[in-house]
């Protein structure tokens, strides 16, 4: 009997992370198609020359987790190389969206479209406010 309840528990905990990452993708769908979609486009693919794509960029889907989290809270207004082409256009600031929100969006970028990468948890948000 007590393999069955750590089983049943087990299943519970599984079904419940599910729930939890589908509504943290959701929420953040929801912050980019408010905030970002204007210049990112629906498809992720951005606007040749002024706005970066996110949709199998390489900064996206890379490891620097800390430099997307300043882009999106700080903003961007240099020029950028990304992928063999320029991108000129200013990002604005989104210093008002909580950790929880930056995780949401940048897991959402960087699950959509045919982007494969790892979503982005508060605790690697929380860790990028002390680094500069």
């Amino acid at each position: 009997m007590n393999n069955k309840v750590l089983f049943l528990s087990f299943i519970c905990v599984i079904i419940f992370s599910n729930t939890v990452s589908a509504q943290d993708l959701a929420k953040g769908k929801k912050i980019y198609e408010t905030r970002c979609l204007v210049c990112h486009q629906a498809d992720g693919g951005g606007v040749p020359n002024m706005n970066a794509p996110l949709d199998g960029a390489s900064n996206v889907v890379g490891n620097n987790i800390a430099r997307l989290v300043r882009i999106i809270r700080a903003g961007y207004s240099e020029k950028v190389p990304l992928d063999g082409m320029y991108y000129n256009n200013v990002m604005t600031p989104n210093p008002d969206l909580k950790d929880a929100d930056i995780a949401n969006v940048l897991s959402y970028i960087r699950t959509s479209w045919s982007n494969k990468a790892s979503k982005i948890t508060v605790a690697q948000v929380q860790a990028v406010k002390g680094k500069k």
